[in-house]
């Protein structure tokens, strides 16, 4: 690969008319030139149309669930030509286990949103939060809070460190609420990123306009953004001000999301002693976060907080895992544990920000500036002149304090060591960074981790406790997760991503909404009480989810309530607890007129009077959820149910659905006793 790399807008592939302004992007470790980058001609106001027009139609078109499907089968397709990703990947300066983090990492995000779709979402495209709010005292004016999808698009300003994970992290959410995305990754490395979006587009799976991809600069961006469109930003602290301070996000309510620098910190407790197994965790994990994408992550540990005793001892450890472990060298050599950073211009900003740390009083105590020595892809090993190779260096500071460790961050393979006496310094350290997005603590004394954790918790988006009986498990330090949030306050960028249907959410508005419960039922698809209600005489467990519909209702015949009952219930189960068994007592207690029945009697004769035994649609009743119990039922009492239709939920790849019933039980004088909801799996036919 050599010529222009390609954008995919407007449903095709583009390349510019002349390459006099390109960008020449070069192969991580050897230097040669492996392609040319450049925008010029491109209209990114006509991709940015497309996508509000042609991209939200045809999302627009398709179910929370419908989405969720394709997700999983982009991640198939991308795993079915991995090794492809993992080839280009190689020219990143990413090592196999760098490739995995990024292009499986990615994938892994496809997958897991795929499920929480499923799982977590109606099968439609309104989104109900939280319970119904009553706003008159008949019931007939309800309030809701609803999410609907927003009406632009979702421009990503992606980082050259993860052109794979960094862009499905945010494709998946956005895609899954059904907001078309504009993807911008960062030159250095974008032709990664269209490797795998040129597999996605020969799937023929992407819905039209659903994604774009842009190869290179994007001057003007911004001022085609407008009311209903979002973006999400990964990059420099720096940047990311210059463009929140644009007037299309100060004024013209675009959404910014972003996710910047960040002086992370691991911090050793102080029982952590050399020889525990904390202390080799530690070590272990921060040689790891020094050296995984040669130290170019946005979690990586920056500064490694340890006690004024242990300084030593973690030194040395860190020293010999560094000589044991790390093989410095082209990806594509066996044995190459750590690649070079992404480019030699990186590299030297590296360098640059490490003199600065020297400077402010750092000193280098494992590792060097110099230029490395390392195995080139031929399996010999010597100088690489044209690489972006730097070695693993970890510093130390004298004076904890001091501002630089705080502030410069050496975007690569390089760590501070700082010492710490109490808690509270520990805490106050991890404070100075402004913000991070993680800080691990390596402790088995939980009032230790408690301590500091409570401390340290507004400073960060994510706190690790790793201790000897997580150790093996834990994912790690530096390493986000879909189902929690990735991002961090102040420096770190002030934004939210991931964290599982939250993100999904954070494309969409949320609308407080009030109406009738027949208004309300349409909007949401969810019955709710006061809406109309169907009774038509056939039982609705005889209906398959093609003929049942919102409200189908049953109402149930009157059983009583008598003391025999009651006790009968109670030796049978064990539960003879004494608001059931002891009328003296009962009568005592605040709650109750005396002795009353077992609120499970009630809901196990409730089931017994809304069930229609026969062989049907009904496959399996799966559980009961919000149940609340309201009203005592005391000997002589009757109670019948009135069970709706709540909502019914398809799912897509199997012959059945959940319905969820609204089951209200009320006593004679119609009382509520209990409201909960009942899950059921219903065929489809």
């Amino acid at each position: 690969m050599t010529g222009m790399l390609p954008s995919y807008v407007e449903g095709d592939w583009w390349t510019p008319a002349t390459a006099a302004a390109a960008t020449e992007v070069r192969d991580a470790s050897t230097g040669e030139v492996i392609a040319r980058v450049s925008t010029e001609g491109l209209d990114l106001g006509a991709a940015l149309e497309h996508a509000r027009t042609v991209g939200q139609a045809s999302l627009g078109a398709l179910t929370f669930h419908q989405r969720a499907v394709l997700l999983k089968k982009f991640a198939l397709a991308l795993t079915e030509r991995k090794a492809e990703l993992y080839a280009v990947s190689a020219r990143t300066g990413a090592t196999k286990t760098d490739s995995w983090v990024d292009i499986d990492g990615g994938i892994g995000v496809l997958f897991s949103y795929s499920g929480k779709g499923r799982r977590e979402l109606p099968n439609g495209t309104v989104y109900v939060d939280g319970p119904v709010e009553p706003l008159s005292k008949d019931g007939s004016f309800l309030g809701r809070h609803i999410y609907t999808r927003l009406t632009g698009v979702a421009v990503q300003i992606n980082a050259f460190n993860f052109p794979v994970w960094g862009s499905l992290e945010k494709f998946a959410p956005a895609f899954l609420a059904g907001m078309p995305t504009l993807v911008k990754p960062a030159t250095p490395t974008g032709y990664l990123a269209e490797a795998f979006v040129r597999i996605l587009v020969e799937s023929g799976l992407l819905p039209d306009g659903s994604l774009q991809l842009v190869s290179g600069s994007v001057p003007g961006l911004f001022d085609h953004l407008r009311l209903g469109d979002i973006v999400g930003f990964t990059g420099s602290a720096s940047t990311a001000e210059s463009l929140r301070a644009h007037p299309a996000v100060q004024t013209g309510g675009v959404r910014f999301t972003g996710e910047t620098d960040s002086i992370n910190a691991s911090v050793l407790g102080t029982d952590a002693v050399e020889g525990t197994p904390e202390f080799d965790a530690y070590v272990r994990q921060l040689v790891t976060e020094m050296t995984t994408k040669a130290g170019q992550k946005c979690t990586a540990i920056r500064r490694a907080i340890v006690p004024t005793g242990s300084a030593d001892a973690v030194i040395e450890a860190v020293r010999a895992r560094i000589a044991d472990k790390v093989v410095l060298g082209d990806p594509r050599a066996d044995g190459v544990t750590m690649g070079p950073l992404a480019s030699t211009v990186q590299r030297d900003e590296v360098l640059r920000q490490v003199r600065k740390l020297t400077e402010a009083g750092g000193r280098i105590v494992v590792g060097t500036t110099d230029a490395p020595a390392v195995r080139q892809g031929d399996g010999t090993t010597g100088p690489a002149a044209d690489g972006a190779f730097l070695s693993p260096m970890l510093m130390q500071f004298d004076d904890p304090a001091a501002d630089a460790v705080h502030t410069v961050e050496a975007f690569g393979p390089v760590s501070s060591l700082l010492t710490y006496d109490t808690t509270a310094e520990a805490a106050a350290l991890v404070a100075r960074g402004g913000g991070s997005l993680v800080t691990s603590m390596a402790t088995h004394d939980p009032l230790q981790a408690v301590e500091l954790a409570t401390a340290i918790a507004p400073f960060n988006g994510r706190m690790l406790l790793l201790d000897r009986d997580d150790a093996r498990s834990s994912t790690g330090h530096g390493s986000p997760l879909p189902n929690l949030v990735h991002g961090g306050p102040g420096r770190a960028g002030g934004g939210e991503e991931l964290g599982g249907i939250r993100a999904v959410l954070h494309h969409m508005q949320r609308t407080a909404v009030q109406g009738s419960p027949e208004m309300l039922t349409a909007l949401t698809g969810v019955w709710h009480a006061g809406a109309a209600a169907n009774s038509d005489g056939r039982h609705p467990f005889r209906k398959s989810l093609a003929e049942l519909r919102i409200g189908d209702q049953i109402v149930s015949s009157s059983r009583e309530v008598t003391l025999d009952d009651i006790e009968t219930f109670a030796r049978f189960t064990g539960d003879t607890f004494y608001a059931h068994m002891d009328e003296e007592a009962a009568a005592a207690n605040p709650f109750f007129p005396g002795r009353v029945a077992h609120g499970y009697l009630l809901v196990s004769w409730a089931a017994g009077l809304f069930v229609d035994p026969e062989p049907g649609p009904v496959l399996a009743n799966y559980g009961l959820e919000n149940l609340r119990f309201l009203t005592p039922v005391s000997p002589g009492d009757s109670i019948r149910v009135d069970l709706t239709a709540k909502q019914i939920t398809p799912r897509e790849t199997d012959g059945y659905g959940e319905v969820r019933w609204d089951a209200i039980i009320r006593n004679q004088d119609d009382e509520t006793v209990a409201t909960y909801d009942v899950l059921t799996m219903v065929s489809k036919e």
